[in-house]
Parts: structure tokens; sequence; C-alpha cells
């Protein structure tokens, strides 16, 4: 009996291996096995954006408020920096974002309103105005404004 991907897609995802490893090519549910490989990547994509935004939030928050700065900010930084290094030797081919400006307007967006939430402040600039190089610089930290 098949089990549906809408229903319980955990059991459903342990059907199609099952199914795959047993050669039983005719009962795989292609379309679906489709999808969820290309949301794989989309995953991938997300994290990455996700831990950018992190980092230049908190970028943004070491520059503009030097009086707040600290080792818990400081520690952030470093494990977003760590862990961007590690994505992208998993995963190489997210580098090519780094190229999209549209990827970086996003990024850059959700950056900018959670600095914005967490500081008060909202004359942040609206671009990023930094180099993909000072970002994941270990030795990098923007000076105050």
């Amino acid at each position: 009996m098949a089990i549906s991907y809408e229903t319980d897609v955990v059991a459903w995802a342990n059907e199609q291996a099952r199914l795959l490893r047993a050669g039983r090519f005719d009962l795989l549910d292609i379309e679906n096995i489709a999808e969820e490989i290309e949301d794989v990547g989309k995953a991938e994509q997300r994290e990455l954006m996700g831990r950018m935004a992190v980092l230049l939030a908190h970028l943004l928050k070491w520059q503009y408020q030097p009086e707040r700065r600290g080792n818990s900010w400081r520690r952030t930084i470093q494990i977003q920096r760590e862990q961007l290094r590690r994505a992208l030797k998993k995963t190489p081919s997210l580098k090519t974002f780094f190229a999209d400006e549209e990827w970086w307007e996003s990024v850059w967006g959700d950056a900018w309103v959670g600095a914005a939430r967490e500081t008060g402040l909202d004359n942040f600039p609206e671009t990023c105005p930094r180099t993909f190089a000072e970002i994941t610089d270990d030795n990098w930290l923007p000076e105050g404004e």
C-alpha cells in the first residue's frame, strides 16, 4: 500500500527510499521526489540567506551602537562567519548567490529590518556598503558611526 505524500511526508520518504533500494522504480512517486530534491536546495539557500542576514545585522549593530558592543555580539559574528564558511565548503554552488544583486537586496533588507527592530535605529544605509571579503573576514569589524 502506497503512503501518500500529503498524508505523512516522513513515512512517504521512507517508503520511497525503500522502493529505490529495492529497484522498484515503477512504484516511485517521481513528481514528489523531484519536488523534495528541489526543496533540499532551497533549504540550503534559505540557511545561507538567514546566516548572512544575522551576520549583517550584527555588523550593523556593532557599527551603529558602539557603546553596546560586547562578547555576545562578537561571538554571534564569529559563529555566523564560521557557519557561512562551512556551508560554502559543503555546498560550493551557493557561492553563485553572492553575484546576484536581488539576493543581496533581499538579505540586506532582512538584516536592515532585524537591526532596526533590535536597536530602534533606522539610519542604516539603503544598500549593503560592505564587500563579501570584509563581511567574512574574521579580523574585520566596522568602525562606529
